[in-house]
């Protein structure tokens, strides 16, 4: 039962960027950022409070490649610099991950994935320090990195050494996020809080903290309150908080939602995102985990402020339809012809092997055919 990693939390926090990269022993860093960051300002804002010499990568894509990061490395190498500011939501998180990994170890890269036994080959890369401009992955505080393979698949890098050393999280920075994002962030942050509540390895600590997440994003109702007030702080606060949640309950592991959503989410044309993907599946998979896991079920129920009898995927399915989320896979750019591929790479998926019930390949045909 680990949570390794020292996080500043309030608003204002990025104040203390300058202090952190000192206490890391930074001395030149490298901020990793996406394209959408840098036209809003973030990035100056953020730069702004580096008092050190930097360079900066803005060109993360959604879903991050091994191809890209790569690319990424040999620029990090090529700078001097030996330390890296991960700079948005958790795709410049990932990719930041993975710069520093392979801008220390050898390759081939897939070797490090987590399904083939690859976190006994990681050992330590330059300081992180991440700065989360969503309020949904919780990556600030997470062992691991998705990265899509050069192979194909979208693999999951897992290993303590990959937690970033200090996370900044200052909600002032989300002021602002558009309303469909701040509802596909948040409902990433509500997935990731249930699915590790529901992953039967027993770990109270984790379980506590995702119940307070889902009690937090939506019994208080503070994800409603921040997509349609996109400048309340206070919303603002209670949703990054959620999402730093969702990562400390996900030690735990996760499911079959993820397991298809990383599926979907290798297929890079689409340029699907995650949080969205998670919301889609998250009721049906409720539905399919039904006799699971009932008294987790029952406190799901209280921390959602439920009646008993609730249907926890109908009110899942109710609270994306009323924050504007796309409800099928189709409202998306998905069809039938995708889902031989989805299937095929959920069954291969980490987060597959800890569903709180069994899932089979006929069982994830159901659920794509239904959520189509």
């Amino acid at each position: 039962m680990n949570f390794l990693t020292t996080c500043i939390f309030d608003h204002g926090a990025i104040g203390q960027l300058p202090k952190t990269l000192k206490g890391q022993g930074v001395t030149k860093a490298f901020v990793v950022t996406d394209p959408g960051i840098k036209s809003i300002g973030l990035l100056d804002k953020v730069l702004e409070q580096i008092d050190i010499p930097c360079d900066v990568f803005a060109e993360t894509e959604p879903n991050p490649t091994e191809t890209q990061a790569k690319q990424a490395s040999e620029v990090f190498k090529a700078s001097g610099c030996d330390g890296i500011i991960a700079l948005g939501g958790g795709s410049s998180m990932d990719i930041a991950k993975a710069i520093g990994l392979m801008a220390t170890h050898e390759p081939p890269f897939e070797q490090y994935g987590a399904l083939v036994g690859g976190a006994r080959k990681i050992k330590a890369i330059p300081p992180l320090i991440a700065i989360p401009t969503t309020a949904g992955t919780g990556s600030e505080v997470s062992i691991g990195a998705v990265i899509i393979l050069e192979n194909g698949r979208k693999e999951t890098i897992v290993s303590n050494h990959l937690i970033p050393k200090v996370a900044i999280c200052d909600p002032s920075l989300t002021l602002g996020l558009p309303p469909m994002l701040t509802a596909a962030t948040g409902m990433d942050a509500v997935t990731h809080c249930i699915e590790a509540i529901l992953v039967p390895a027993p770990n109270p600590p984790a379980e506590g903290i995702g119940y307070d997440g889902v009690a937090r994003a939506i019994g208080d109702g503070w994800l409603k309150k921040a997509v349609q007030d996109g400048s309340d702080p206070d919303a603002r606060w209670h949703m990054m908080m959620a999402s730093y949640e969702g990562a400390l309950a996900f030690v735990k592991g996760l499911g079959g939602v993820h397991a298809l959503s990383h599926a979907a989410g290798r297929l890079h044309d689409l340029k699907l995102h995650h949080g969205t993907l998670n919301a889609i599946w998250l009721p049906h998979l409720l539905r399919h985990n039904v006799g699971s896991a009932d008294e987790k079920y029952a406190r799901l129920r209280k921390m959602m402020n439920l009646p008993e009898s609730a249907d926890l995927g109908d009110a899942i399915a109710k609270l994306i339809q009323d924050i504007g989320i796309p409800e099928k896979l189709s409202d998306i750019g998905l069809t039938a012809a995708h889902g031989e591929t989805v299937v095929d790479y959920a069954l291969k998926d980490l987060a597959h092997a800890t569903n709180s019930k069994k899932l089979d390949r006929a069982d994830y045909e159901k659920l794509y055919e239904i959520a189509l």
